[in-house]
């Protein structure tokens, strides 16, 4: 179970079913162009705990292919960065992905379902995901039906005076201008709604789902952490894009293609077929006017010190 991309990813198969490991590709792409975004973000993580605070083990709840947990094992040389997630096959790219980054040793993985994972342990917390100083967890939290729960059962595992960064939120992703000469103008507005109403679906379907009101630090709070609050980072990358971000967008202009053909008109679904077609000048993949606008917002919370 992962998700780190900054939109939300259609289903490949069932409805709302995702294969993680069918995205690799794209959850890497993207965690390849936000990482100047997620070294800012890594920073202020650091000035949050604060030079006092030793931060010896990490975990990243729902890593993917462990873009994150790389980069947090580079912004805290002491620790141990830990990839949990419930993709064995994303969990290799992770270790790989370490070890060409000279991180092996430094950056391990750990096999978990979630939301079962997060809560198997004994209650000296043996055959669970053991004490961490810092947990870091992107788009993950929104697939587990109870989302309270999940945030209880992570600050519970946080050591006295530990931080939970959770990126949930955000804006959705802008990438073409409101009138790309096909179709009607406005698409992008329109995937938006569609996008919605696959979630809404989604969270419907997961098991124990449990409506909250998505105050993040208010749930932060309720969890038992103090000093709440969040922080946003931009991702810009301006037209004419390079051909990682482009391969991006393909990936997820043709996720939704297969997603929400129900939820969008016969002309949008036609649109989307010029939008994803390798050839046409007009494609993602050759049109000059493409950019890529993405705002990442992440919420925190602290376990109070003894």
């Amino acid at each position: 179970m992962s998700a780190h991309s900054s939109h939300r990813p259609g289903p490949g198969h069932h409805h709302t079913e995702i294969d993680w490991e069918v995205m690799t590709d794209q959850l890497e792409d993207s965690g390849e162009l936000q990482l100047p975004v997620l070294r800012l973000t890594a920073d202020r993580l650091r000035e949050l705990l604060g030079p006092e605070q030793e931060v010896r083990r990490i975990l990243d709840i729902g890593s993917g292919p462990g873009v994150m947990t790389c980069v947090l094992a580079e912004a805290f040389a002491d620790a141990e960065a830990v990839a949990v997630d419930g993709a064995p096959g994303l969990l290799d790219h992770a270790l790989a992905r370490a070890e060409r980054l000279g991180l092996d040793g430094r950056v391990t993985v750990r096999h978990a379902e979630l939301p079962e994972g997060l809560t198997d342990g004994d209650e000296h917390g043996a055959g669970g995901l053991g004490p961490a100083d810092l947990i870091w967890s992107s788009k993950a939290v929104h697939h587990l039906g109870d989302q309270q729960g999940a945030l209880d059962a992570l600050a519970a595992v946080l050591r006295p005076g530990g931080l939970l960064a959770l990126a949930e939120g955000g804006l959705p992703m802008r990438f073409l201008p409101r009138d790309i000469g096909i179709g009607r103008p406005g698409l992008q507005a329109r995937l938006d709604t569609a996008q919605e109403h696959w979630f809404e679906i989604m969270r419907a379907e997961l098991p124990g789902s449990t409506a909250v009101v998505e105050d993040w630090p208010a749930m932060l709070g309720r969890a038992g952490l103090t000093r709440t609050g969040g922080f946003t980072f931009l991702l810009d990358l301006p037209a004419p894009l390079g051909e990682t971000a482009r391969a991006f967008l393909h990936n997820h202009l043709t996720r939704l293609r297969e997603a929400m053909s129900e939820s969008l008109d016969v002309e949008d679904c036609r649109t989307l077929d010029v939008l994803i077609d390798p050839g046409a000048p007009e494609g993602i993949l050759r049109r000059p006017d493409a950019f890529l606008l993405s705002a990442t917002t992440v919420f925190t919370g602290v376990r109070p010190a003894r």
